[in-house]
């Protein structure tokens, strides 16, 4: 039976206190509490900052195996384009603690829009690919030009590739949402849909939105159509802000659950202290 493993974008959102993280939860305790509700997680600041080993070891130290992950690749990969073999090298001997035991859901990699599909885009692609060539990688596209049955056709045939799916605002400019899983593995983010996406001034406000049950359900939809498709979907939740994503978890785990989906279902009981013992 196939495997839904839903979780977050990220785990750091203080928002999340009171819903996933007991009130009081300091930050560094956050991804303890999180892998209690959750099996896997996307993490975002790897886009920002090349991710180090002590921070992997931490995170899987932390989560003690029962998360998979998601790691976003820094943006000299996808947005300012100077990366080197060697960066991607160096990047990839970071994760290796996840590879080892298994943990590593995928590679994510976001183009912008201005990454359109032309001739010396698709060769930096081919390139690229080549660096990350044993690894699962979820792409994402934002310009539309990729978004058609010849570039999806060439993600079935390459065992490594996952389309990135996601669910925006249907007025930002970006491609419609239509739910396309290449065989084994689908990847799926959802941003919400927030009409004054591009008037709001942060992420957290662009974020402020809560699926309703209907969309749920077309959503939950989507996925029931094609589960003789994949083994693993891995679902993230980008909208985080004021814990919407909390509840449209909640609500799309109950919706797909008589489907027979795998799915992490129950919350694990917050470990003893020592001291209780006594």
């Amino acid at each position: 039976m196939p495997h839904i493993y839903i979780g977050t974008g990220g785990y750091a959102d203080s928002d999340l206190l009171g819903t996933v993280y007991p009130l009081g939860t300091a930050k560094e305790d956050f991804l303890s509490h999180y892998c209690r509700h959750y099996d896997t997680v996307e993490i975002n600041s790897s886009f920002h900052a090349p991710i180090g080993l002590k921070v992997v070891q931490g995170m899987l130290e932390k989560s003690n195996g029962k998360l998979q992950f998601s790691i976003k690749l820094y943006q000299d990969f996808s947005h300012t384009r100077v990366a080197t073999k060697e960066n991607a090298k160096a990047f990839l001997n970071a994760l290796q603690p996840l590879v080892e035991k298994q943990l590593l859901a995928a590679l994510f990699l976001q183009f912008p829009h201005r990454f359109e599909r032309n001739l010396n885009n698709r060769r930096y692609l081919a390139e690229l690919l080549q660096w990350f060539t044993d690894y699962p990688m979820a792409i994402e596209f934002r310009h539309p030009s990729w978004h058609c049955e010849t570039v999806f056709e060439t993600f079935c045939r390459q065992p490594n590739l996952i389309w990135g799916n996601v669910d925006y605002p249907t007025n930002v400019g970006l491609p419609i949402f239509q739910l396309k899983i290449n065989p084994n593995t689908g990847y799926l983010r959802l941003h919400g849909r927030n009409g004054n996406w591009w008037r709001e001034n942060s992420a957290q406000a662009r974020h402020n939105y809560r699926y309703t049950e209907n969309e749920l359900v077309e959503i939950a939809n989507l996925i029931v159509q094609q589960k003789e498709r994949f083994e693993r979907l891995f679902i993230y939740f980008q909208n985080t802000t004021q814990s919407h994503s909390f509840y449209n978890i909640a609500t799309l785990k109950d919706l797909l659950q008589p489907f027979g989906f795998e799915m992490k279902t129950q919350v694990d009981e917050i470990p003893h202290q020592q001291w209780d013992l006594f």
